[in-house]
């Protein structure tokens, strides 16, 4: 199956979750081309059989970046099998408001973007204290203290379920028929 991962990131971690993911289908003997949204033109979807975009949450919405080019290939994407991957903290855990507000958020993408994914799933992102500014550390440490997060000050957390991402790339693949 040709697969495409689109996906806009600020600090990395969306960026490192979509390289995880194309290697996990390629082991599994799929085409993956792997592709940041800012370096993209019009999507040709032709040339693949699904795909995969993802996008961080920051301030409660997703990158500029991201909308435009949902916006711009929204009629390419509809014709695609179609998952959508929202990268948050607030992914993190089962708190019923937070998930509420994700799915609000994903709400939102659609109703800017014009695209409507085929499947939306929740991926738990990182703190990257070695990527912010003094404003947005001091922010974050705030964020986290308040969520009862352990969390690295200088450096990395990560917090994404690598296994259920796994879980989640074999049973979407396994199920798109292109």
């Amino acid at each position: 199956m040709r697969i495409l991962i689109a996906y806009a990131t600020t600090e990395g971690q969306t960026r490192k979750i979509c390289r995880f993911l194309s290697d996990r289908l390629v082991d599994a003997g799929h085409s993956v081309e792997l592709l940041h949204v800012e370096d993209a033109g019009p999507l040709d979807a032709a040339r693949f059989d699904a795909a995969i975009l993802a996008a961080s949450v920051h301030a409660w919405h997703v990158q500029p970046a991201f909308i435009a080019f949902a916006k711009a290939n929204a009629t390419a994407l509809a014709g695609l099998r179609t998952l959508y991957l929202q990268v948050s903290l607030g992914a993190v855990g089962n708190d019923p408001e937070e998930r509420a507000d994700l799915d609000k958020i994903a709400a939102e993408m659609v109703e800017k973007s014009g695209w409507t994914p085929g499947r939306t799933a929740h991926v738990a992102g990182a703190l990257r204290f070695d990527a912010y500014d003094f404003l947005k550390a001091w922010v974050m440490r705030r964020i986290a203290r308040d969520h009862d997060m352990p969390f690295d000050p200088k450096g990395t957390t990560e917090f994404t379920d690598w296994a259920a991402l796994e879980a989640l790339a074999d049973e979407w693949a396994g199920g798109a028929t292109g």
